[in-house]
């Protein structure tokens, strides 16, 4: 068997590659932690070993990560994939298969905010299906506070705001 924090960054690599969309830090901890394979702490050290090593992206937003394979990953894993278990295989289908509502909400509702010239924030709000845009929405604003308010509300509220624009606009 192979060294644990190995096993544990093969894991990660196959819930990366058996997911059809990034997934956010929380959700590749949740299923260690769920699963009880191992600690939050030994979680982080291997995705932050894999982003080292370029077998992971890595794309921070004020608020959340998301991680997705990269080629490089997916050929490591194409030779190592048998050092898991037919059972370890199960529990990330399971796992994919029980939460693919939440992953798919994670990656289609994103919000982030940059310095922009001047004193102020430029806020951009996205809102995906299936990877295509939706709606791609940038708003200024005067400071970092109200620009983290809208990223937090974005999450909760981008649905509405959708519907609220196509009702104005197709009228």
């Amino acid at each position: 068997m192979a060294e644990p924090l190995t096993t544990y960054k093969l894991m990660i690599l196959a819930l990366l590659e058996k997911s059809d969309l990034p997934l956010s830090g929380t959700q590749i901890s949740d299923f260690f932690l769920e699963k009880d394979y191992t600690t939050y702490f030994t979680v982080q050290e291997a995705l932050h070993e894999l982003d080292e090593n370029a077998f992971i992206k890595k794309e921070s937003t004020h608020n959340n990560t998301r991680y997705s394979i990269t080629p490089a990953g997916a050929e490591t894993l194409s030779f190592f994939s048998d050092k898991l278990s037919a059972g370890i295989h199960e529990d990330i289908r399971e796992y994919l298969s029980a939460n693919r509502i939440s992953i798919r909400e994670t990656a289609s509702v994103l919000a982030d905010y940059y310095k922009a010239p001047g004193e102020q924030y430029a806020v951009r709000c996205q809102l995906k299906e299936k990877e295509n845009p939706r709606i791609d929405l940038t708003i200024t604003v005067p400071n970092k506070e109200i620009a983290e308010a809208i990223c937090d509300n974005w999450k909760q509220q981008s649905e509405n705001v959708y519907e609220y624009l196509m009702d104005l606009l197709v009228k």
